[in-house]
């Protein structure tokens, strides 16, 4: 048991196939910010990016995109899901090689976007505009029973905005039963996030650790958390567990997963690092707060 949640490890099992007690929750890594979520009889995704779609856009160029790691599984063979999340627009979080081949292949599934992302979402990414949901900072959403979701700013180096107010980039705070988990989509420290995490206990927190400097940030690769820096906001919000992701898929836009691992081993104190792996389950039961 780490805080309220124990979280344990299933190799060489799928998440969509590992069976479930009363309150668990099954977690996939799908490679860089992409996550699947199964609770019940309720599955979801956040930020699939399944396809190369951006080594054919970036061929060429200064930074290529092929992918580091295979996908786990093939957009078209995915079944069950309720719901894609997407915390904001580029090709790695709203992917248009993943997200139209799931709305043909899954039609009931509702893609919850930011409402500042909405056009993008319908007329470049191709996803039918019934399906897709407009969300912003502030905002509940209930889902189903024990299933809710708070949804917040995040900064992508820095906090963004359209000309109607609407947050370019999210994260989404899930709610699943007794279980709070925390995805921040692509982000960096500001101002206000620890007040917002610190509101109601987080037992898991899903931040980007592959950083930012000057030299990617001068052409255009905007940036995240460095470790350090995801590991202090765990440790002021008492999250206890950190689940670390935005690495091994772009050798320009990577972190260290050698470092990763060896900080997770050495690490003393209120937090736990958890390195995912992909083709692993991991498998989460909280205790009633």
């Amino acid at each position: 048991m780490i805080g309220n949640v124990s979280i344990s490890r299933r190799q060489g099992v799928e998440w969509n196939s590992l069976p479930l007690g009363p309150g668990q929750v099954a977690i996939g890594w799908l490679g860089q910010a992409g996550f699947a979520f199964r609770y019940g009889r309720r599955a979801f995704l956040i930020d699939p990016y399944l396809s190369d779609s951006l080594a054919a856009k970036y061929e060429g160029k200064e930074f290529p995109h092929p992918r580091m790691m295979p996908a786990p599984v093939a957009p078209g063979d995915l079944s069950g899901i309720g719901w894609v999340f997407c915390s904001h627009r580029h090709g790695d979080h709203m992917d248009p090689g993943t997200l139209p081949v799931i709305a043909d292949n899954i039609p009931e599934c509702r893609f919850i976007v930011p409402a500042a992302c909405v056009g993008h979402a319908v007329e470049s990414v191709g996803l039918p505009r019934e399906a897709v949901s407009g969300v912003n900072a502030g905002q509940h959403v209930e889902l189903a029973h024990g299933f809710h979701v708070e949804v917040l700013a995040s900064a992508h180096e820095e906090l963004a905005f359209n000309d109607r107010g609407e947050s370019e980039f999210l994260g989404f705070i899930f709610q699943l039963g007794d279980v709070r988990i925390y995805h921040s989509g692509d982000c960096t420290p500001y101002r206000g996030l620890e007040q917002s995490l610190s509101a109601d206990p987080v037992d898991i927190a899903i931040m980007p650790v592959n950083g930012r400097d000057e030299y990617r940030t001068s052409r255009g690769i905007i940036g995240n958390f460095h470790l350090e820096e995801a590991l202090r906001i765990c440790e002021d919000c008492r999250i206890p567990v950190l689940l670390p992701c935005h690495f091994g898929m772009f050798a320009f836009n990577t972190a260290d997963v050698a470092a990763l691992k060896m900080r997770a081993q050495t690490l003393a104190g209120s937090v736990r690092i958890v390195v995912p792996e992909i083709n692993e389950t991991f498998l989460v039961c909280g205790e009633p707060q």
